[in-house]
């Protein structure tokens, strides 16, 4: 028994990947292919993929929301989960980099199914609203500009389901969120507020998990 989560070192994480994640070839491929961009830190963590996918699978979710795509390996993982006639609406602003994304998703057949919004989140969220989608989905995954997630996570509590789930990536901040520094840049000052006010938010049931960059998963109420 342990009361404190072990820190992985390379062996121990190659051992992870071996017992606790299975991605498909293409996930594999398009990992890989991610190794070498120049901004690969963007890119969540394979056990994240695996465990989106596995939560998608537990709540029989059938329409994905996702604020930030980047190269579309989260996006992937879960569309693998949704069953036949599963949907995500995918938000971010980068041409370039979901191109990676757009390939893939052709590649793994599913890209009918993805509809890819390229223009601010807060904008399309604020168009989902607008047209009559509260409530319609049943899980959202935040992982985009962190000034903006205070807002992103309030659109995703009116478009989330009663039972749904909102997951939010990169809560520690490599550990910045802990003590801000004054010279530290908005982001890290508001992640650290909001972080802070989930603890106690009476509209969700959380739980941080010390994986990746840190995960917070919200049942919304």
């Amino acid at each position: 028994m342990t009361r404190q989560t072990l820190s992985l070192d390379t062996t121990l994480s190659d051992y992870l990947l071996t017992i606790g994640v299975t991605e498909s070839p293409l996930l594999r491929e398009l990992r890989e292919e991610n190794a070498g961009h120049r901004l690969a830190k963007m890119q969540i963590a394979p056990e994240q993929g695996q465990l989106l996918g596995w939560l998608a699978r537990l709540i029989g979710a059938r329409r994905y929301l996702e604020i930030g795509v980047f190269t579309g390996y989260s996006s992937l993982a879960v569309m693998q989960a949704l069953p036949p006639d599963g949907e995500i609406v995918a938000c971010d602003v980068s041409d370039e980099f979901t191109r990676v994304a757009r390939r893939y998703w052709e590649k793994a057949g599913v890209a009918e199914r993805i509809r890819l919004v390229l223009q601010p989140a807060q904008k399309t969220l604020a168009e989902l609203l607008a047209a009559g989608e509260t409530g319609r989905f049943d899980m959202a995954f935040i992982d985009a500009d962190k000034p903006s997630y205070p807002a992103y996570f309030e659109a995703c509590l009116q478009l989330v389901r009663p039972g749904g789930v909102i997951a939010i990536d990169n809560v520690f901040l490599s550990g910045r969120v802990v003590e801000p520094k004054p010279e530290d840049p908005p982001g890290v000052h508001i992640l650290h507020e909001f972080n802070a006010r989930l603890v106690n938010d009476a509209r969700v049931h959380p739980v941080t998990l010390p994986i990746g960059d840190g995960l917070t998963l919200l049942i919304r109420r």
